[in-house]
This record gives structure tokens, sequence and C-alpha cells, in this order.
């Protein structure tokens, strides 16, 4: 028994010694036989790296399911339009177009985003992409490439729908911008500058942005997860994979992102695309009358004791509000019993009543208080000057 203890205690000083010299020349390898992990060389004369064990469970703070539901249904779109070049006076002479030719057209090239919405092919983008466009092809993030073609586009909220036929077709699932809170994570999904499809992470910095004088019918999700040139028209989703939002603008001194971006909510999206998809277009109401918001210094000049609501600055002679008897001056605060805080809302409130039926809207004259019933109109769409003179405001 003593001989057995003797050899016992003589391993363990062996095996001290050899620990001592390890530790003493070889820290590294101490530490790696103390946590268990792994040693590998990469080559003979290469350095020891430590390499963490496979399966190491969940990567936490990752985001990369959403990603992974939401991707697939985000297209690449690419559109074409043909442009000549001034004519030249002297192409009216039938000897000089013999010796130089005639006139070739030129094409411009340009790229965005767009959300495939419906298995059924239906896809969505923004209308400031296709607008010009010639000829429309989609690219799917797996390779897949087709010809789109336009079902409709509502330049108001800048949207438009394109159809394509490709079978198999992954779409996104439609969240609830509505339950959206300042601070939520959003992430965008888009084809930057063309460089490939793109994922960047932000959050909800603020909802309900209007007043930016980007399109006629506001109510962005302003977001910092960048945004750039490209993304137009690409899906804004919260971490589940779920669509919040088509971006469509940034605020930008340089072209670049700079950390704040405009998404269209998709309750927006839902009742634009359905309307597209079952008339071509969107049909709004119009009462025809010109509104102005109140600022301190009309309130001041009109008595007013609250600023809300919205002045008729201008009636159109013979327009739906001028037979009701709506006159320069009124001020305009509640649409179908619904109180109108300023002219944003008051077109917001106006666009969904139905053109054809009669409502009823309160309005202040001379501080007194009556009602008036308007047989609603169409909305007429915007002349493409219109748009123009905006988009360089």
């Amino acid at each position: 028994m003593r001989r057995l203890w003797l050899l016992f205690a003589q391993t363990v000083t062996v095996g001290l010694a050899v620990w001592f010299i390890v530790a003493s020349l070889k820290p590294e390898w101490a530490r790696e036989l103390a946590s268990g992990a792994r040693m590998t060389r990469v080559a003979p004369s290469s350095v020891p790296v430590m390499e963490a064990p496979a399966n190491s469970g969940p990567i936490q703070n990752s985001y990369r399911d959403a990603a992974r539901r939401a991707m697939p249904a985000v297209v690449n779109i690419f559109t074409t339009k043909g442009t000549r070049q001034p004519q030249s006076p002297f192409m009216d002479d039938p000897l000089f177009r013999r010796f130089f030719g005639e006139q070739q057209e030129e094409k411009q090239f340009s790229l965005g985003s767009g959300v495939v919405v419906s298995p059924q092919g239906y896809v969505l983008t923004n209308n400031h992409v296709i607008e010009t466009a010639d000829e429309i092809e989609v690219a799917l993030a797996d390779g897949r490439k087709a010809s789109g073609k336009l079902v409709g586009a509502d330049p108001e909220t800048d949207l438009a729908v394109i159809k394509v036929d490709i079978p198999n077709l992954p779409s996104i699932t439609l969240g609830h911008a509505e339950q959206s809170r300042v601070g939520d994570v959003v992430l965008a999904i888009g084809n930057p500058f063309g460089v490939g499809q793109t994922v960047t992470m932000g959050i909800v910095s603020a909802l309900g942005r209007n007043h930016l004088g980007i399109n006629t019918f506001e109510n962005f999700i302003q977001t910092d997860a960048a945004i750039n040139p490209g993304n137009s028209g690409g899906a804004l989703i919260d971490t589940n994979g779920n669509l919040l939002g088509i971006n469509t603008a940034i605020y930008s001194r340089s072209g670049g992102s700079l950390g704040i971006g405009f998404a269209i909510p998709v309750t927006t999206v839902k009742t634009v695309m359905e309307a597209i998809i079952a008339n071509g277009q969107v049909i709004r109401g119009w009462i025809g009358v010109e509104p102005q918001d109140i600022t301190p210094e009309l309130a001041e000049s009109f008595g007013l004791a609250k600023k809300s609501g919205a002045i008729i600055a201008g009636v159109l002679k013979g327009g739906p509000a001028d037979k009701a008897g709506m006159r320069p001056g009124d001020i305009l605060v509640a649409v179908e019993g619904k109180p109108v805080t300023d002219t944003t809302d008051m077109l917001n409130l106006i666009a969904q009543l139905k053109p054809g039926n009669k409502a009823r809207m309160t309005v202040l004259r001379r501080s007194q208080e009556s009602t008036l019933d308007v047989v609603v109109g169409k909305r007429p769409k915007p002349r493409r000057e219109d748009r123009e003179e905006d988009d360089e405001r």
C-alpha cells in the first residue's frame, strides 16, 4: 500500500511540474486546456488561433430571421427610357441625312427597388421609379428576371403597381404600421446605387410626418435606417420580417444617407394598391378649394381662440364648394363631424369621401359657425407640370 501511495505522489509531482513548465513557457496552451477551446493551425508556419466551438447557440440581437423572410420578396427594378437629342436644323436637308444618317435614339437607364405583395405577381414600387419608363424589368433575389407591366400609378402618394408573370413568386407579409412606435427597430431592404440587395438597420425616428412637400398626401414613417438612391420602392420591415412601409425619400444635402429617411406606411400602401388593382387608379373626393394653414398671425387677425382648421384661401368657380356656398375667408373646421386640424388633415378627410355623395362640412364665417352640404366631386389627376414644379421646390 505504501508503494502505491509513493507512486501516486510521484505521478502528481511530475504532472504539476509539467503544468508549471507549460504555464511558464506557453501560457496560451494552459488557457486552452482550462477553457476547453480548440487550437487550430492553418498551416505549419502559421500562428496558432483560437476557434469557438461550432453550434455555440443563437446569436443575440440578430435580425437574420426577419431579413431571411423578407429579402426574397424584395426585387430590383430596371427601367429604360428612349430619348432624342435636340433636332439639328441640318437634319431637314436630305443630302445631309444621306451622308450623316438619321438621328439615333439614346437610351437612359435607371434603377430602383420593389416589393412582391402577392404570389399572383403584383409588385409595389414608387411612382417616380417607373413614371417615365418605356420598358420595365424586374429582377428577383434568386436571379430570375421578367418584364413588368404597369397596372397603375398614384403620383399623389408616389406609389405604383407592376404585374410580372413569374411562377412561384415569394411574397411579403403585410404588417401593422399603426402599431409601430418611435424607437422600434426596423430594417430597410433595397438596391442602393445598384450594388445589389442590401439590408440596413435603424429605428422608427418619428411617425405621421407631413408638410414635407414630397407628396400631396403625406403620412410618413421616418427612420434612420440607411436609405440611398436605388432604395426607392424597397421595403421597410419590422423585426418579424413584416412590411411596415415602402421606402420613398431621404433628406440629404450630399445625395447619400444622412439618417433621415421616409417610408409610406403600409396602411396607405394597402388602400392605394387595392384601388389601383380594382380600378387602375385611385379615386378620391374633391371640393375645389385652395386651403391654407392657420398661422398665429392669421389666428390673431381672424380673432380665433383655436389655431385648428383650414382657411379657404380660394374657391373654384362652379366647383362643388362654390355651389354649396363656401366662400374665400371661410374656415373649414369639420368634415362629416370629424375635426380638421390643418390643411393636410383636410385633404385626407375630403379624399376619403366618395364622389357624388353629399358631405356635411362645418365652417366659421365672421366667427359664426354654419353647416354646408357639399356634393363631393372627383379629384382631378395632377398635371405632370405641377408635379415637376413641386419637385423643384
